[in-house]
């Protein structure tokens, strides 16, 4: 496939690693510094130049591409990209990506003339609260309307008894779930029943949400059932989490600095409790009682704020707590910290965006471990070669499915289970290998 990629930023530069194995990709900014570090890392073309200008994105070869991804930190740029690569080349799938949540509002109401928009905001505010329904996890995912959960976590050493040290046949698995993966410092195992799972290990899982919410459970998550959640930030991406919270039945409280924007915020959502605050003061925690909510989000802007923040809640008390991060080498910094979990907004949305290159039986991907895994939702074609077979007598392949959509409900198959033609799979793979098993599915 033929992939323009408008913006070499951080976004950008995700798509570009996940793709350029399987694509003949072409980037274009204004930055030539960007567009040399890429260019000295992947066998990519690059363009100098502006993304919203019709001139460049005819030299960058839009008219002969297949997908135009555009994904500058700018929303009124990728806007105007997206538009002209569907003029250039009405063929082209044109996908943008929006900080502003109007967008993806006009763009529903078919005011936009793009093909699909994202929504960085909105899909990592749903990351970020779907991280609070499972405290141990490093990472989830759900799929097929949430009826599958993926969840990656990391063996502590004080898990629950009977799962580790065990093989896997004999350990106290929840039901309704399955390991897809064991990661084990560099190596990648795709476990059987004789596999044994030591603490220290990462595993990915796949299974229902309450087989999710047990697991977390095994993992030994301080933070036990989350009610209550403290959100720093409200900004767009905070009241974005502070609005998705609210729906699911939590208690909110949202602190902002900014009186005229806490103001706002505090009639856009009065189901919110808001602190007009820096949420940064021994005494304002103390008297607050911030440290007995059972989650704490920090959402601001600088990774700097973020962190201070989050370590100072776990000083007062705060069980689980999960940060956005906005350069990908705080992350390490934040983990020793021992701030629970991170979330990448950049990351998340190139995720989101990538999905739209694989084959198109493909309805949704998840990246895990930056781009080193993927899980693929894929409806499978009648000529399939392990349509009719047992799940227990499927080549393994570098794959394995983890659930099985039918008929609308999630099904979590067994070794006599057999696989029909039209059934969308839930597949854990290394993502060098999605080509390969989106054609043997």
């Amino acid at each position: 496939m033929r992939i323009v990629v408008i913006g070499a930023g951080q976004v950008g530069s995700t798509i570009v690693e996940a793709l350029h194995d399987e694509h003949e990709l072409t980037v274009v900014d204004l930055d030539p510094r960007r567009l040399a570090r890429i260019a000295r890392r992947y066998d990519v073309l690059t363009r100098e130049g502006n993304g919203a200008s019709r001139r460049t994105l005819a030299e960058a070869g839009v008219k002969e591409a297949h997908l135009a991804i555009a994904c500058t930190s700018r929303d009124e740029t990728n806007l105007v990209a997206a538009m002209f690569s569907k003029k250039l080349s009405p063929r082209t799938t044109s996908v943008m990506r929006a900080s502003n949540v109007e967008y993806l509002e006009l763009w529903r109401e078919g005011q936009l003339d793009v093909d699909f928009i994202v929504s960085g905001e909105l899909e990592t505010a749903h990351v970020i609260t779907r991280m609070i329904g499972v405290p141990a996890a490093r990472q989830t995912d759900v799929f097929a309307n949430g009826q599958v959960q993926i969840v990656e976590f990391e063996i502590p050493p004080n898990c629950a008894p009977g799962l580790v040290d065990l093989p896997l046949r004999q350990a106290a698995i929840p039901p309704d779930s399955k390991v897809a993966s064991i990661i084990r410092g560099e190596e990648t195992l795709l476990p059987r029943g004789d596999a044994v799972l030591h603490a220290g290990d990462r595993i990915v899982v796949i299974g229902s949400p309450r087989a999710a919410q047990q697991w977390s459970l095994l993992m030994g998550s301080a933070a036990g059932r989350v009610e209550d959640v403290v959100v720093y930030g409200a900004g767009r991406l905070g009241t974005a989490i502070a609005s998705l919270l609210l729906e699911q039945g939590l208690g909110v409280r949202l602190i902002e600095p900014d009186p005229v924007r806490a103001r706002a915020v505090a009639e856009l959502l009065p189901g919110v409790r808001v602190y007009q605050a820096t949420g940064l003061e021994a005494d304002f925690l103390e008297r607050e009682r911030i440290g007995d909510v059972q989650a704490a989000v920090f959402a601001m802007g600088e990774d700097e704020r973020n962190h201070f923040a989050a370590a100072l809640a776990k000083v007062h008390g705060v069980g689980f707590t999960i940060a956005t991060v906005h350069d990908a080498s705080s992350i390490p910094v934040f983990e020793a910290a021992g701030v629970d979990a991170t979330v990448d907004p950049r990351a998340v949305t190139a995720e989101e965006i990538v999905r739209f290159a694989h084959d198109p039986r493909t309805q949704q991907v998840a990246m895990f471990e930056g781009t080193r895994y993927e899980v693929l939702d894929i409806v499978t074609k009648p000529d399939s070669e392990y349509v009719g077979k047992r799940f227990r007598d499927m080549p393994i392949r570098g794959a394995l499915i983890g659930a099985v959509v039918r008929d609308g409900e999630a099904l979590f198959p067994h070794g006599e289970d057999v696989l029909q033609a039209g059934d969308r799979v839930i597949v854990f793979t290394e993502s060098r290998r999605a080509p390969v098993v989106e054609q043997a599915l």
